[in-house]
């Protein structure tokens, strides 16, 4: 239902946990919130259990799914994961990617995730020939975010070369447009509809020449869309870019106009005291991704640090190593504890708000993310009489999320009024962990 009630057996409202609350829906936004109803009224949908706002996954690559527990044999580095990661990238097809990219939104979906920001930047066929249609494979994975029944902010990525100076590998061509300016002519085609909207995307310093970062960087704010960009997640990049420019990575994204307010930096995770400043005084946003930052051992962001300065937060799964955004928050935390020693960086209410309202901020939807009338009507909720979560206080609602709960606790999971997840089984997608396989499947054999 896009029109009607749903009581919510306990909800956190950002700042306290309200038992018994009602809210009303119209059009797919909320347009009531009623705290202390110790019952369901007739006709109300039912949500027992703790009912948050609908969670936002910041940084997704879907096709990264499909490496999930292949690439975990042997030693190596991020660069070696990379190489592995290009094989299957070398296989899609807009219909492989729309299968594979639905299975992946309704794992998200089951796991409470209502919106996911797409770093998109497989465009064109192998070898680099634009397809028919040069948004194929944009448009199959807002396609498939509609068929999973969540929402979309498609960051068409601008990615044109392999290194500082250096052209795209056989890999690579067909991420490449040849320019920013000819990346921004597609773009253009691309268009927003209700559950999909578009932002920007520079790769990486290494990947867009520093003389085209403002074309990307002009797209994006004559839209005023969302800008992201990987950052600093690896040492080499650093120290290819004091070679090749005398500069940070963040210096050199400060000086060609792409940091500000709706910019999110990915990672970010070795930086100088100087970008941590141009970061948070530029109000541009942190995106970290812990069970992938982890997974690939690229190392612990400075999180509390940036969030210091004033860089906003919000949480992606990148990679899909794991699909948990609970996790995520939950990781931010203790990642903090094992390099500080010490605990209770965040709480829990501010590491929720990363995974809820700043999440979706950094997407494009300031609309989302809360519980409140004029929002749009988004919920996740988690069971709390799970193995996980049995025995603790619903009052310490947030606490329990981030530091019990995780995706496998989430039952019911509404996007804009409609129930995407209903007691734990997907909606639309029947059979979810078939999908997957199947999809996952197809690009091995």
């Amino acid at each position: 239902m896009t029109t009607g009630t749903y009581w919510l057996e306990h909800a956190w409202l950002d700042t306290r946990v309200e038992p018994g609350v009602l809210v009303e829906v119209a059009d797919g936004r909320f347009t009531a919130v009623r705290t202390d109803v110790p019952a369901p009224p007739p006709g109300a949908g039912i949500l027992r259990g703790l009912t948050l706002p609908g969670l936002a996954n910041a940084h997704s690559h879907a096709f990264h799914r499909a490496l999930r527990g292949t690439v975990q044999v042997g030693t190596g580095t991020f660069w070696t994961w990379r190489e592995v990661m290009y094989s299957v990238a070398d296989r899609l097809t807009p219909e492989s990617y729309h299968a594979l990219a639905r299975a992946v939104y309704a794992e998200m979906a089951l796991a409470g995730i209502t919106c996911v920001g797409e770093f998109h930047y497989v465009h064109h066929a192998p070898g680099g020939t634009p397809y028919a249609d040069p948004n194929a494979m944009g448009e199959a994975l807002i396609a498939a975010a509609a068929d999973a029944g969540i929402r979309i902010t498609l960051l068409d990525t601008c990615y044109l070369s392999s290194g500082f100076g250096e052209p795209p590998n056989a890999h690579q061509a067909r991420f490449s447009d040849g320019d920013a300016e000819t990346w921004a002519a597609r773009c253009a085609l691309l268009k927003e509809r209700d559950h999909a909207r578009i932002g920007a995307a520079v790769h990486s310093v290494r990947a867009v020449p520093a003389e085209q970062l403002e074309t990307v960087a002009r797209w994006a704010g004559e839209r005023r869309a969302p800008l992201h960009v990987h950052l600093s997640e690896q040492t080499a990049e650093n120290d290819a870019c004091l070679a090749a420019h005398g500069r940070t990575p963040t210096r050199l994204l400060a000086d060609h106009g792409v940091l500000g307010p709706r910019t999110t930096g990915v990672h970010n995770t070795h930086l100088t005291d100087e970008d941590i400043a141009l970061l948070g005084g530029s109000g541009t946003g942190t995106c970290m991704c812990p069970t992938t930052e982890r997974d690939l051992a690229d190392g612990i962001g400075p999180a509390v640090a940036l969030q210091r300065a004033g860089s906003p937060l919000s949480l992606g799964s990148d990679s899909h190593a794991v699909i948990d955004l609970l996790e995520e928050a939950r990781a931010m935390e203790l990642n903090e504890r094992l390099r500080s020693r010490t605990r209770g960086h965040w709480t829990a209410a501010a590491l929720l708000r990363a995974a809820t309202a700043d999440g979706h901020a950094a997407l494009g939807w300031d609309e989302a993310g809360t519980i409140e009338p004029g929002a749009l009507a988004d919920l996740t909720t988690i069971a709390l009489d799970s193995v996980r979560t049995a025995g603790t206080l619903p009052r310490l609602g947030a606490e329990t999320a981030v530091f019990a709960a995780g995706a496998a606790d989430v039952r019911h999971t509404v996007v804009g009024g409609r129930h995407v997840v209903r007691d734990g089984a997907h909606t639309r997608v029947p059979d979810v962990p078939r999908a997957l396989a199947d999809a996952v499947r197809a690009l091995r054999d």
